[in-house]
């Protein structure tokens, strides 16, 4: 019996999860997780975000996985952040308890000063997503405060997927790791974002600095992943 001819959208998850960007069941089935893998591909890689198979998508997914134009994994540390979307912290007196974990992971003077998640935790949670991943890597002395962030690891003077991007903000500073960027803005995952753990837009103008952990390799040359504006504003809470 002669074998049924792959449907396209087999083939496109096939794709897809060759280029490292789909997990979910291989079924065949063009649901939200082919959409959202889309998407994905379509962010690093430069193309219009619009989460559906077009020619020029197409056409990137007909590569080879190995060749240059496929976009290298993820950071460790970047795939741990996307662990926590969506997490937020209680306001008034109760407070999440994974926040306070992390605070109390740290240990020393942190676990006795972190009392609440009111205290701006961006820093925080930089701090859990590193030591998680990266146990021998050096964290700042005092990783509560986003300017310490500066000194991180390895300076960069280009961005790259996963690369620490410290900021600055009226009364202090704000930290979190690079997607991509517009022509004015980068897109950051970060903690205490909305006081939240999200994705955010946040204005060229206030970076301070880009760090990359010293224990891992150095990112390629050239990393910027160039992204269509969403219409999306910019941030302005971050604390």
């Amino acid at each position: 019996m002669a074998k049924s001819p792959q449907t396209f959208d087999a083939w496109l998850i096939e794709r897809l999860a060759a280029a490292g960007v789909y997990s979910a069941a291989a079924d065949g089935g063009h649901g939200r997780g082919v959409i959202a893998a889309l998407k994905t591909f379509q962010a690093d890689l430069g193309l219009p975000v619009t989460g559906k198979a077009d020619s020029a998508t197409v056409a990137a997914l007909r590569s080879s996985p190995h060749d240059p134009v496929v976009p290298p994994p993820e950071p460790v540390w970047l795939r741990e952040a996307r662990r926590f979307m969506g997490l937020k912290e209680i306001a008034g007196p109760a407070s999440n308890a994974t926040i306070m974990g992390w605070a109390r992971a740290l240990g020393g003077w942190i676990a006795s000063y972190y009392s609440n998640d009111d205290i701006p935790w961006c820093g925080l949670f930089l701090a859990h997503i590193m030591g998680a991943t990266l146990p021998k890597e050096l964290l700042p002395s005092n990783p509560l405060s986003a300017k310490a962030w500066g000194a991180f690891g390895r300076k960069l003077t280009v961005p790259a997927l996963g690369a620490v991007m410290v900021f600055t903000r009226e009364g202090g500073g704000h930290v979190g790791l690079y997607l991509g960027e517009t022509a004015t803005a980068y897109r950051i995952l970060g903690g205490n974002q909305s006081n939240s753990v999200s994705i955010t837009w946040i204005a060229k103008t206030r970076l301070y600095a880009i760090r990359w952990p010293s224990t891992v390799t150095a990112p390629v040359v050239g990393g910027r992943i160039h992204l269509a504006a969403d219409g999306s504003p910019l941030s302005t809470n971050e604390a």
